[in-house]
């Protein structure tokens, strides 16, 4: 089975590459850019196939699919930190929406039939009113960040080829995951970079913090990648599924967690800069249609998931 990656050496494409690499008879493609980081696969790039590429051109999607004619498309490239969204909407909404329409008319003109995952976001729902938690699947959408709207719109547009195109078109929105490799701009990876730093005596003992209040959905990466391989073998096309761990977590947990973790003594700063301009309370999901369909369930702990993390960053600064 050929199976290509847009967005490989990112956090999730590259685990997902991983993953695959595991499973019999799987030949891994992925997609790059020419400035991307390579850290990520170093450890795997001699057993993967790579296509420079950006995904805003069509005609270079179009090639590279033509190229791999690939059985399964894991479409993850994507600009994905929310903040960067509010100073940099033009670049969120043309990468995530031209880039995932980009596939959808390359695989529609060559005429081929791959399964197609796409990577939707719990961001997609926003603003959650008290009675809709856990958030189910047709909780009305109400995004407040333009990287919000902008999965909200590849999510629409998915559905909108299954319907007109008839392609097979698997749509799921993950709630928060981390874990090694997450970018340090990502709040449990930005805590374990600076713990780790203040370990290196690289900083002084401060941690400097957004707003702790706000209460997420996390999952292990290492579980999010096998759900949607899970995905693309048994889910509906057409249809929408969360996944998610289903269990709330204040964002002070995952700090005094991952403090837990050193003996260092370490004061907590807030810093203005590190607020988002919308930042919705709560976002817990109901994934029991996915964990139906598939009969996935988060396995590794969120406490090995934060010392995992903690120990990727004391092995690089």
């Amino acid at each position: 089975m050929r199976v290509l990656i847009t967005g490989i050496t990112g956090f999730v494409g590259s685990h997902l590459a991983e993953y695959l690499l595991k499973l019999d008879n799987v030949e891994v493609h992925g997609i790059i850019r020419w400035r991307s980081r390579m850290e990520n696969i170093e450890h795997i790039k001699d057993k993967i196939k790579l296509y420079t590429c950006d995904i805003r051109d069509s005609t270079s999607v179009t090639k590279v699919i033509n190229e791999v004619k690939p059985d399964k498309i894991f479409h993850l490239a994507a600009q994905s930190f929310v903040p960067t969204s509010y100073t940099a909407p033009y670049e969120t909404l043309t990468t995530n929406i031209i880039g995932e329409l980009n596939i959808f008319e390359a695989v529609r003109h060559l005429k081929i039939d791959p399964v197609i995952h796409i990577a939707g976001s719990s961001e997609e729902y926003g603003i959650i009113n008290p009675d809709e938690v856990p958030i189910k699947e047709e909780n009305t959408l109400r995004p407040v960040s333009p990287y919000g709207v902008s999965k909200v719109t590849q999510d629409l547009l998915g559905y909108q080829y299954f319907v007109s195109y008839k392609m097979k078109i698997i749509r799921t929105r993950a709630f928060n995951h981390t874990g090694p490799r997450r970018g340090e701009v990502f709040v449990c990876s930005n805590f374990a970079k600076q713990i780790a730093e203040i370990e290196k005596g690289k900083r002084q003992p401060i941690i400097y913090v957004g707003n702790l209040d706000a209460a997420r959905d996390f999952t292990d990466v290492r579980d999010i990648v096998r759900a949607y391989w899970l995905a693309t073998e048994y889910c509906d096309p057409g249809e929408v599924y969360n996944i998610c761990s289903g269990k709330p977590r204040k964002i002070r947990e995952v700090l005094e967690t991952l403090l837990s973790f050193t003996d260092k003594k370490i004061e907590i700063k807030q810093d203005p800069q590190r607020l988002r301009v919308a930042d919705p309370p709560l976002l817990i999901g109901d994934s029991s249609k996915f964990r139906k369909k598939t009969g996935w369930k988060p396995e590794i702990p969120f406490e090995k998931t934060l010392k995992d993390l903690l120990d990727y960053w004391r092995e690089r600064v």
